[in-house]
Formats: C-alpha cells, structure tokens, sequence
C-alpha cells in the first residue's frame, strides 16, 4: 500500500513539476528528485500546512532567503498547492551522511580528515556567514543560528559542500539569548539544553558532526529529547587522531564563549593537520 502510494505521487505533478525520486522524509514534509518544465532537474521540497507549521517554514525562508552564499542551497521557487508549502531548490548529488555510509560500506572505514578539511572549510564559511551580526532583518542587525547543523544538513555537489534546511533558523541579536530548545540532540550544545543559543551554538554542532563522521557520536548518553537537567559529560574524542583531539575539544567546550572564535578558525588549524601530512615523508605516512 504504501509502495502504492509513493508511486502515485512520484507521477503527481506540482505546478509542472514531475516528482521522480522521494530523497528524504521529515516529521512534517518530503524531498523529492524532480523534473522541473524544462527538463532540469532539482529537489522539491513539500510541508504539511500543519497550524504553526507552514507559517514558522515562510518566516524562516524569508529571514534566510536574502542571505545568498556559495555554500547555502540556493532556493528558487516557492508557493503552497494541496494543503502543502513547496521549496523548489537546487539537487544535490546526497549528503555528508550519505558520503560516510558509503565509506563504511565500501571501504569499512570512516572518512578520513583528508577528505573532510576541504568540505568543513566550506561548511565552516557558511556558517560564519550567517552567524555573524551583520545582517539587517526586519530593522535589526542580527546573527543567525541554524540550529540543527548535521551530517544530512550538509549536502553534496560534487566538491562543494551546501548547507541546508533552515526550518529552525533563529535570528539573535547578543552573543547569548534564551530560546526554546530545537534541534536533534545529539548535536545539540548544552546552552541548548537549558533553554538558551549563543553565537557559538552552530560551532558546537559543526564539531560534533566532524566526531560523527570520523567515527561515531562524542555522546553515548544523549537523551531522546531535551531536558534541562541533563548535563552534557567530557566529550570522548578517541575516534579523532591525537592532533585532531585538542582542536575538537575546545569547539566542545560547555562554555560558548570558550569555543573557538569562528567555524573557519578551528577549520584552519584542523588543515593545518592535513597539511603537515601532506609535508611528510613516504615513511611518516606510512607510520
């Protein structure tokens, strides 16, 4: 039945656009490979016009709309048909998710911090893009926090990384500010937990979605959902190599202000890593 239903709807056409692949699904939408008028093909987003739903989707898609990046997903279209908001947005080829489960299939290995430096650089730019309180929203000049930074937030087209969904994009205009906790636990920071967002919030999750690329969560006791008295332990690093250790640590401080002072730095002494590899002779490297 439900394969019966999933194949209705891939036939369905949205305003001209013929779904042809369900890529993901969420708690209140879907993503689609689609076939745009003419021919090209992209990712079609819908949501569920549930009350609070679709008005908090618009609200979020116009504070981040006017901030065009590199390395954010470019948003070309979007209008409500059938009780559903649709997203028409450029197609990636998957995401750092989907990059690390096919190392772990194929090579039984996670990725290695060679091939991740290049796309947390990029990922690291974006983030300090919007991070920083220069923006001018609604008469304010506000930084903005993604919220919900992870390895399928960040999408692959080819050697570019582009940071997406911004369904939980809260705009602050101090260094920290109480918010109702939003996200995915685990890569949540523990400001987060006890009801607050700092400007050092996203670095929090970048780095935690480095530590689960390279091997698995930093957390083993993350709650299902948030909890204010939950305390977040000494993150174990063992899956990082010695030098990447201390680097991650201080991204996962519990104090924000104790962090890093943007993405890009801590990207940088991370490259700084691959670098001196790099540099290495045949026998080091082997080593």
């Amino acid at each position: 039945m439900a394969a019966t239903r999933s194949m209705a709807e891939s036939e369905t056409l949205w305003a001209g656009y013929r779904l042809r692949q369900l890529r993901g699904r969420g708690a209140f939408g879907r993503v689609w490979e689609a076939e745009a008028p003419n021919g090209t093909k992209v990712a079609l987003k819908t949501v569920e016009c549930k009350p609070g739903v679709a008005m908090h989707e618009v609200r979020n898609f116009l504070k981040v709309f006017p901030l065009s990046h590199p390395h954010i997903v470019r948003i070309d279209k979007v209008w409500c048909e059938r009780r559903r908001l649709v997203f028409v947005m450029e197609l990636a080829n998957g995401s750092l998710q989907d990059l690390a489960e096919v190392s772990q299939a194929e090579f039984g290995r996670p990725l290695s911090t060679t091939t991740l430096c290049d796309y947390f650089r990029q990922a690291a730019k974006a983030l300090d893009f919007i991070n920083a309180r220069k923006h001018v929203i609604g008469g304010l000049r506000v930084g903005v926090q993604h919220r919900d930074v992870k390895p399928s937030n960040l999408l692959v087209f080819g050697d570019t990384i582009k940071l997406c969904d911004f369904g939980l994009a809260t705009m602050i205009a101090s260094s920290t500010v109480q918010q109702n906790s939003a996200g995915t636990p685990s890569y949540a920071a523990p400001e987060v937990f006890r009801g607050g967002l700092s400007d050092w919030t996203d670095q929090y999750a970048l780095a935690v979605t480095y530590c689960h690329l390279r091997g698995r969560l930093p957390f083993s006791d993350t709650p299902p959902e948030f909890c204010r008295d939950y305390v977040r332990p000494a993150p174990d690093l063992s899956m990082l190599d010695a030098a990447e250790q201390p680097i991650i640590a201080r991204a996962l401080s519990s104090a924000p202000q104790d962090r890093w002072p943007t993405c890009e730095e801590m990207c940088r002494h991370l490259a700084a890593i691959v670098k001196k590899r790099a540099d290495a002779g045949p026998f080091e490297r082997r080593r």
